[in-house]
């Protein structure tokens, strides 16, 4: 305790580290300091100056809270602890002028402004303004610029905070906004009139604290007092971020990030935010039954019953299990296809992991452990297109000084790193190497899905564990399907994977798996929630609930189950996948042993103890992996195209014009001869 600083704020003593702030000091003190430029997660800028407050015994005005470290503070005459006064009548009309100036130019768009009920100007003005304005000038107006098809734009509005300007360059690592001018003549604008290129723009929505950046797709259709708010958990990557899902009736608005420090920080992809379009679009509202080579609707018994009889009448059962599958759904398929003496399979793009061997399939590190890792390898992975937020949280190391290393397809992350080579065969040679430096720092190996599909994934993954071993760095596998960790901690595996659990399978049970294409011959029932690839081959289909539409848990890349819970109901007659299992279960005469979530639940967790720990990330064992031969074929990327991975996105259409616009941007235009 010795190296804190006792400090005086507004009469009350507190000790705070001397390396703060006076803004992160107040708040400490349960002391609010208004501000507009200052955000925690970026640097600071100190020029709103709507932070100020009165030092005693410095300078005759008031400091810029967000600038001045605590530290910088002179004690009193006789020794006594520096005094901080937020709340003096030199503060109030500090900021009072302050408010004044900053509403000069600010148009009157409030009953028109898709900020309106969230606006951090509105709530300022009406907690420290003033209410008059001195300024009877015409206001001046600002050009509008066109960033693209998420970001709207009303520059006029602009307050000049520059936290667009700082995110976009500091965190997604994409400079491309900046400012220009001085004085009245400053403004927000994109260099050469470009549109934004980055996977993260859309939470430089959240960070504007006026209406000057807002949601184009979201524009104009709800006020936030109307919506319903879910605190849940978004599937359209595995790192299981944290998000907050706003209904209108059975229609989900909008996504926003909930703070989480353990997994997303306060930051979301635009493909989590921007995705909630596809979820109205192509949608299984009914059963259906393919009769003379059609597809007819069909009511529930009807459906049930039609796949009881073909399961009944199984030579061999196959269940493949989707990336969107929620635990509990995986667990509940599994017991209905052993029950029949059939196999289930979660594997279904071919990845090497290991059944059984959790700290091989998910690792021994956290994403946490990426902000001080001093060290990363990158093996076979594209974080920026795979998990574009845990890219983010590699670059933020990079920046503290963290060497990256790369192994695979050199591609753009954002940051600098060495590239080490584009196959598994350098792999040996590195962990054969001197590492008594990396050893004393902490370090982390992170091993992507396309190093794990190859025919040689299973030795890729073992020399990425000889390297963590050696390097006494901790191992994480970077995967793509939300579903997949909880899938395989459920058991759903079988031995020789995926083309051992489809050898011969005459009745096929697909879970939402549209990723993978089933040959012809095997009678198809499929369960899911969007006409897609699955529900074309399918004999009879099942509609399921969509990730926003049932609880359930989720267990992310790192292995931390998160319970996501319902924001709407699911559309027409679909049901939650476990009831529509459990009903299958009774027509099949092997009816499941719960008649509730809870029970599946319980049962569950019973066998699988570590996911009742929710929100706590497992110590998982190492197990060596044995070694195998190294093929010199080059990782091949895990995705192909970032915006259109699942059903979900599939349906989207805004999804299809950012693929469109990503695809425009990399071609290369070519002059005529």
């Amino acid at each position: 305790m010795s190296d804190l600083r006792k400090i005086i704020i507004d009469d009350r003593e507190v000790e705070v580290d001397p390396a703060m702030t006076l803004i992160q000091a107040c708040e400490q003190a349960g002391i609010e300091i208004p501000r507009f430029c200052y955000h925690e997660r970026l640097s600071i800028a100190g020029n709103c100056r709507m932070c100020l407050v009165e030092v005693v015994g410095g300078p005759p005005k008031p400091a810029a809270s967000c600038a001045m470290q605590v530290r910088d503070l002179r004690p009193g005459r006789d020794g006594e602890p520096p005094v901080v006064r937020t709340n003096s009548p030199m503060v109030k009309k500090a900021r009072e002028g302050v408010m004044e100036f900053l509403l000069i130019n600010h148009p009157l768009d409030c009953p028109i402004c898709d900020q309106g009920g969230e606006c951090d100007l509105q709530d300022q003005a009406m907690a420290y303004g003033v209410d008059f304005s001195r300024y009877r000038e015409p206001k001046r107006a600002v050009d509008n610029m066109d960033l693209g098809p998420l970001v709207g734009t009303a520059m006029t509005r602009c307050i000049s905070c520059t936290r667009c300007v700082r995110f976009i360059t500091e965190v997604a690592g994409m400079p491309e906004l900046g400012q220009t001018g001085r004085g009245e003549d400053a403004e927000i604008t994109s260099y050469l009139g470009q549109t934004l290129d980055s996977e993260m723009q859309g939470n430089i929505i959240d960070l504007c604290p006026v209406g000057a950046l807002t949601s184009k797709p979201y524009a104009f259709t709800a006020r936030p007092w109307e919506l319903t708010k879910t605190e849940t958990i978004d599937v359209m990557d595995a790192l299981g971020s944290n998000i907050r899902v706003d209904t209108k009736g059975r229609e989900v608005m909008r996504i926003l990030p909930r703070n989480h420090d353990g997994v997303n920080e306060e930051w979301i992809s635009d493909k989590t935010r921007f995705v909630w379009d596809g979820l109205r679009r192509q949608r299984l509202d009914k059963p259906y039954i393919r009769e003379n080579g059609k597809l007819r609707p069909a009511s529930w018994p009807e459906a049930l019953e039609a796949a009881a009889a073909a399961i009944k009448g199984a030579t061999k059962l196959a269940g493949l299990i989707g990336d969107l599958v929620p635990v509990e759904a995986a667990a509940s398929l599994r017991q209905l296809v052993e029950a029949q003496g059939g196999t289930v399979e979660c594997r279904v793009d071919g990845a090497a992991l290991p059944a059984g061997n959790r700290g091989a399939y998910v690792g021994t590190g956290t994403i946490e452990e990426i902000d001080t890792a001093e060290a990363i390898m990158l093996i076979g992975c594209n974080p920026r297109a795979e998990a574009p937020v845990l890219n983010a949280r590699i670059r933020k190391a990079w920046s503290q000084g963290a060497n990256i290393g790369l192994i695979g397809e050199p591609v753009d992350l954002t940051y600098e790193y060495s590239h080490i080579g584009t196959n598994p065969t350098v792999l040996p040679g590195i962990t054969a190497g001197d590492h008594a430096a990396v050893r004393e720092k902490a370090s982390i190996v992170i091993v992507g899905q396309g190093a794990l599909r190859r025919p040689d994934g299973a030795a890729v993954l073992a020399a990425a564990q000889a390297l963590a071993e050696a390097t006494a760095s901790r191992l994480l596998i970077l995967h793509t399907a939300a579903g997949r960790v909880g899938a395989m901690d459920a058991g759903c595996t079988t031995e020789g994977g995926i083309d051992a659990a489809l050898e011969g399978a005459d009745v096929i049970y697909n879970l939402g798996a549209d990723e993978i294409e089933i040959a012809a011959g095997a009678f198809v029932i499929y369960q899911g929630s969007h006409g897609d690839r699955g529900a074309h081959r399918a004999d009879v289909i099942l509609p399921g609930a969509a990730y926003t539409e049932e609880q359930a848990l989720f267990v992310n890349t790192e292995g931390r189950p998160q319970i996501a819970l319902r924001a709407g109901f699911p559309p027409g007659e679909a049901k939650e996948n476990w009831a529509i299992l459990r009903a299958l279960s009774a027509d099949l005469g092997a009816t499941q042993p719960w008649n509730s979530l809870a029970g599946l639940r319980k049962a569950l967790i019973e066998e699988v103890p570590h996911l009742a720990e929710i929100d706590a990330v497992p110590e998982n064992p190492v197990v060596p992996l044995p070694e195998g031969t190294l093929a010199e074929a080059p990782f091949e990327p895990a995705i192909a195209d970032h915006f259109i991975t699942n059903p979900i996105a599939r349906a989207s259409t805004l999804m299809a014009e950012l693929s469109a616009n990503a695809k425009a941007r990399r071609k290369v235009p070519l002059a005529a001869e």
